[in-house]
């Protein structure tokens, strides 16, 4: 999964992705027992809307302490793991960060798939949301180094993101289908670029990192409800000023989030298409497909459709378009999608304070998709309007007459 300023960085195998473009208004909130409340309301960047992203919020803690703050303004992204928050949104909780050998610190890069990237250290901290509470769990803190400059095999010449006007939220929460970010990629591959060890002045090498130590899923630090997430929002006609829902932590763990008549898509755990499942649309089978409510939009290759002059992240049609496409799990489960694709220069002109769109849509990848490459169907937040989108965790249990995880179903 990639990130853009309004897309999403799923982190599936060593790094995946979509794409998007955006800015920033409000924050959802709170939550009892295993329910959070989550909102489509533009953001938490004052006189700006980040179109289609759906907020929370999340208490942080210094570990086993009470000593805590509650940050609003939380993107909520099914495309990518673990919290990343802006160190600006904490600036009177110091949390305590990962040592490395010597006299290090490990930090995190997250680059996105505009050239935009996230730097910063991995600390410890305990994240509360809801009645749920993930306690020593690996984040990372977003913030420019000092004493030191970012190394180019994170920056890569890109912007960092490390602002909330850059950013358009105070911090992402991914609640992916993974418990790790990289995973044992991460554990075994010392030049990914992924983490680094930095001394106070440098330099910065890029390094391994254990499982324990990764920035980590915080469902799966739950004591409970921790194999999964449910996202419920409200449907959207067109266009509509906000947008409400809940995001409701494990699957079949408790009356209130059981599967029902779903169908269940298990995602590609190995292979050329790790971390994602088959979209057929067009006539293109495009492999590495995926949901990611950290998308603003639907993203899938059709040369057909012309992008916008201003927004060319966008599709901008003369007409609304309706279009269907049909999901494909690795259990040969199968699903028909309709959905439809609107001028996004026209809806973003016109909207009238609106932030949530239902058919707010651009490319991604090659209109002629023939094996290995950015060839998949990003299927983001107006997918999750009027739906009920389950996410598991790969390694968590499952109810009883599941496919193992990971898997999404709808």
């Amino acid at each position: 999964m990639a990130l853009t300023v309004a897309g999403t960085f799923g982190l599936f195998s060593a790094c995946g992705g979509s794409s998007s473009s955006g800015s920033g208004g409000g924050g959802g909130g709170g939550g009892t027992s295993n329910v959070q409340s989550i909102a489509v309301d533009g953001g938490p960047v004052a006189g700006q809307i980040y179109p289609d992203a759906a907020f929370t919020s999340v208490t942080v803690c210094i570990p086993s302490s009470s000593t805590c703050q509650t940050v609003s303004g939380i993107l909520i992204d099914t495309g990518s793991v673990g919290l990343r928050l802006l160190a600006s949104a904490i600036p009177s909780l110091s949390l305590p960060q990962l040592s490395g050998s010597g006299n290090t610190t490990y930090y995190n890069c997250v680059n996105f798939v505009d050239g935009s990237y996230l730097w910063g250290p991995v600390a410890q901290a305990d994240i509360k949301m809801a009645d749920e509470t993930a306690r020593g769990t690996s984040l990372q803190l977003i913030e420019n180094p000092t004493g030191f400059t970012v190394p180019f095999g994170c920056s890569n010449g890109g912007v960092n993101e490390d602002t909330l006007a850059a950013l358009g939220a105070n911090g992402i929460v991914g609640v992916g289908p993974y418990a790790q970010d990289c995973g044992s990629y991460c554990t075994s591959q010392a030049n990914a670029d992924i983490y680094f060890t930095c001394g106070p002045s440098g330099p910065c090498n890029s390094s391994t990192i254990t499982l324990a130590q990764q920035v980590t899923n915080p469902i799966v630090k739950f004591t409970t409800d921790n194999n999964g997430v449910i996202l419920e929002l409200q449907s959207v006609d067109g266009a509509g000023a906000t947008d409400s829902g809940s995001m409701i932590f494990g699957i079949g763990t408790e009356s209130n989030n059981s599967l029902g008549s779903v169908s269940i898509f298990p995602i590609n755990t190995s292979g050329t298409y790790a971390g994602f499942f088959t979209t057929t649309f067009n006539s293109q089978t495009l492999n590495e497909s995926f949901i990611d409510s950290g998308s603003n939009g639907y993203f899938f290759p059709d040369s057909a459709i012309p992008q916008c002059s201003q927004d060319p992240g966008f599709y901008c049609p003369a007409n609304t378009l309706n279009l269907s496409a049909q999901n494909t799990g690795v259990n040969n489960a199968q699903s028909t999608v309709d959905f439809s694709v609107d001028n996004a220069e026209t809806l973003f002109n016109n909207d009238g304070g609106d932030s949530a769109f239902s058919n707010l849509a651009g490319p991604n990848g090659s209109a002629n998709c023939t094996g290995v490459g950015t060839c998949g169907f990003d299927w983001g937040l107006p997918f999750f309007f009027g739906r009920n989108v389950f996410t598991s965790i790969q390694g968590q249990s499952v109810p009883s007459g599941t496919p193992a995880a990971p898997w999404w179903a709808y």
